[in-house]
């Protein structure tokens, strides 16, 4: 059973950083896709990164050149770095997996089929 357990986030003023983890266990596959996605109040699950496990990570336009993704292989853990925040960064952040036989991970967060719990980050001006 793959179980993904985020950490990090909280509050943090505009303009700060905040570091994102996840713990991913209960994978027999040697590569998959790993992202992070966020959902803001009365708005849809928007994806934040993605990579392949033995990729390189693509990022969305709003946070590309703020927040970088890097995954621990030895540890399984994939982190979100986050800098320059701004308050449209405000959301819920999700860590999504999915076993894959290539590199491609879909941006598309129904395509993605393990979620963790979710981590509140609340950037305020």
């Amino acid at each position: 059973q793959v179980q993904l357990v985020e950490s990090g986030g909280g509050s943090v003023q505009a303009g700060g950083s905040a570091r994102l983890s996840c713990a991913a266990s209960g994978y027999s596959e040697d590569s998959y896709c790993m992202g992070w996605f966020r959902e803001a109040p009365g708005k849809e699950r928007e994806w934040v990164a993605v990579m392949a496990t033995n990729g390189d990570p693509e990022y969305a336009d709003s946070v590309k050149g703020r927040f970088t993704t890097s995954h621990d292989n030895a540890k399984n853990i994939l982190h979100l770095q986050m800098d320059s925040l701004n308050v449209y960064d405000t959301a819920k952040y999700y860590c999504a997996a999915r076993a894959v036989s290539g590199r491609y991970c879909s941006n598309f967060w129904k395509w993605w089929n393990y979620w963790g719990q979710g981590t509140q980050v609340t950037v305020s001006s």
